[in-house]
């Protein structure tokens, strides 16, 4: 890494396994609040494993900021394990958004075929509006806007990012082995003896 990739502001996708407790995000929101860190998105749910939550944080930054983030979400005792899946190269992401966009007789054909085109689904018509909902990556929901834009966007919401490794393994796979070695490597309990 040279002197200019360590200044260069990118996008990084944080995946984040969390303890499923009450007041984790509050803490982890505080963390980047405390050392002025924008996030760009933020989405958590939970997992297979009711006792474990995944985050994705979405951030913008460049790579010495990004690890000190990281540094610092590990600090935390709810963190169970933080990765960067930008580093990875091998990822998937996805964003789900609901836009709802004004029209008339007159255009509403024209709106419908650029929904088709984007493969977006309709699941709201009325006289003066149309609801789109849409899956991609973020490009795909920031171009279909675009084109949107001329006609009136009246209401958007937007998901936020969520993230996984390609193929098989990631962090959640990681995590169990992880736990099952150092299970295996805990010395064996001896039982009390009886009084």
């Amino acid at each position: 890494m040279t002197y200019q990739d360590d200044k260069k502001e990118t996008l990084h996708v944080l995946s984040t396994l969390v303890e499923n407790e009450f007041g984790v995000l509050a803490r982890i929101a505080g963390l980047f609040a405390a050392r002025a860190f924008n996030i760009e998105s933020l989405t958590v749910g939970p997992t297979h494993d009711h006792t474990i939550s995944r985050m994705t944080i979405l951030v913008k930054g460049n790579s010495t900021l990004v690890e000190q983030v990281k540094k610092q979400l590990n600090k935390l005792i709810e963190v169970i394990t933080v990765q960067d899946l930008t580093e990875t190269g091998n990822f998937l992401t996805r964003e789900l958004m609901l836009c709802k966009v004004n029209c008339n007789p007159k255009n509403r054909v024209e709106i419908m075929k650029i929904g088709e085109l984007f493969r977006a689904k309709a699941i709201d018509f009325t006289p003066g509006s149309l609801t789109f909902e849409l899956v991609g990556s973020c490009e795909k929901l920031d171009n279909f806007l675009i084109f949107l834009h001329p006609y009136g966007i009246a209401e958007l919401a937007r998901s936020g990012v969520v993230g996984l490794n390609r193929g098989s393994g990631g962090l959640q796979s990681q995590l169990q082995k992880k736990m099952a070695t150092t299970r295996a490597e805990e010395p064996a309990r001896e039982e009390p003896e009886p009084v």
